[in-house]
Order: C-alpha cells, then structure tokens, then sequence
C-alpha cells in the first residue's frame, strides 16, 4: 500500500508552492505530470501483481477441491473392489486435500478483496491523473500569458516609455517648427500685400496721368483743366 500513499501525496502536493519556487513553472508542471503517470505505472503494476496472485490463489483453490473429489471416487472404487486398506488410504489424501482448500480458502478471498480494492484506487488514481493533465494545458497557457503580460508591462514601464516621451518631444518640437513657419509666411505675405497696393496705387496713378493727356490731346478737356495738364509737363 506504500506505493498509492506516495501517488497520493503527489496529488495532494500544493502546486502553487511548487511553482513559487520553480524557475520554469511550466518545465515543473510538466515535470509533476510525468511523475504522477510514474506512479500510476507503478501502481498499475502493483494491481496486475495482485491480480496474479489472486488468480495463482484461486487455481490452487480449484486444484485442492478437484483432489478431494478425485480421492473421495477412489476410496469408493476401492470398496468397491474389496480393498479397504486403498479406500483408507484414498480418505486420508482426501482429507488432506480438504484441509488444503479450506486453508487456502480465507487467503483467496483476501486476495480478492485486495485486488478489488487495488482496482478502484487505481482508476482513482487514473482519473486524477487526467484531471491534472487537463490542468497541465490550463496552467501552461495561464504561464504563458502571464509572462506575455510581464513582457509587456516591463516594455510600457521601461524602454518604450523613454521612447514614447522622446517621440512626444519630437512632436512639440516639430509643431512649433510649424507654427514658426506659419508665422513667417503671414509675414511674408502681409509684406507682399502691402508692396502690391503700393505698385497698384503707382500704376492708377500712370495710368490717370495718361488719360488727361490724351484727352488734351484729343481736346477734350476743359480749358482750365488743358492749361493745368501742360503745366505739368
């Protein structure tokens, strides 16, 4: 029974504990499982052993009995023949036979009590070892995302945050590069419209002196205004 106490205290085991103090959680729940199916092989073997010896048990059973009727039909034989003295002798290993079943009798059913209760412990056993293989995939797949969510923390926390602020400093720096290029361009261009007034007003002006005289020319012009104009000249 030392063998199933060992398998029960490996199901029994605080796995959280375990993997506290595993550097690779995973490798350590792997490494859990395989011994758990190590003790299942184990006990697996146990119970074929008891089942052997069960049946070696029940074979001798059968052969005691078997021998106790096979004296008891030549003790019968031997009467029969006039031969007491072989019929006395056929009861004697008849009796011995007997006493052989019956001695045997309470080791068989021992044996098949044990074997029975081997059997159900084992499929026990066996049904644990499943359920902590379902589990195997569950806790390796919480392992892995646990250490994704690390790695991710760590590269928020650490590298891609001075990254992050230096890409937020280049921001700023390139929006008032901006801005300053804005500015400089209403600069320029309130510069521009003011020297354009500036030709446009000298063009008006061109082009109103050329009209008068023309129309001096053409002596269309009032007298006053014709003296004025050739003044100006």
């Amino acid at each position: 029974m030392g063998i199933f106490s060992r398998i029960a205290d490996i199901f029994k085991a605080n796995v959280n504990d375990a993997l506290d103090k595993a550097e690779d959680p995973e490798k350590m729940i792997k490494q859990m499982v395989l011994e758990m199916e190590e003790s299942v092989n184990k006990a697996t073997l146990a119970v074929a052993n008891a089942i052997a010896n069960e049946k070696s048990l029940e074979r001798k059973i059968e052969k005691a009995r078997k021998e106790s009727e096979d004296w008891e039909f030549k003790a019968r034989q031997a009467l029969q023949a006039g031969r007491e003295d072989l019929a006395k002798a056929a009861l004697e290993k008849k009796i011995i036979a007997e006493k052989n079943y019956q001695d045997l009798l309470p080791i068989y059913q021992q044996a098949k009590e044990t074997t029975s209760k081997l059997r159900s412990q084992l499929n026990s056993l066996k049904a644990k070892l499943e359920e902590a293989r379902a589990r195997q995939s569950t806790l390796i797949a919480r392992s892995q995302a646990a250490k994704a969510q690390k790695q991710i923390s760590q590269s928020l926390s650490g590298v891609a945050a001075d990254a992050f602020s230096k890409f937020d400093k280049y921001e700023e720096k390139i929006e008032k590069m901006e801005a300053e290029a804005a500015a400089f361009e209403q600069l320029s261009s309130e510069s521009r419209s003011l020297e354009e007034e500036f030709k446009m007003l000298s063009s008006s002006s061109d082009v109103e002196q050329r009209l008068l005289e023309l129309k001096s020319q053409m002596g269309l012009l009032p007298q006053n205004t014709e003296k004025e104009t050739n003044q100006e000249k």
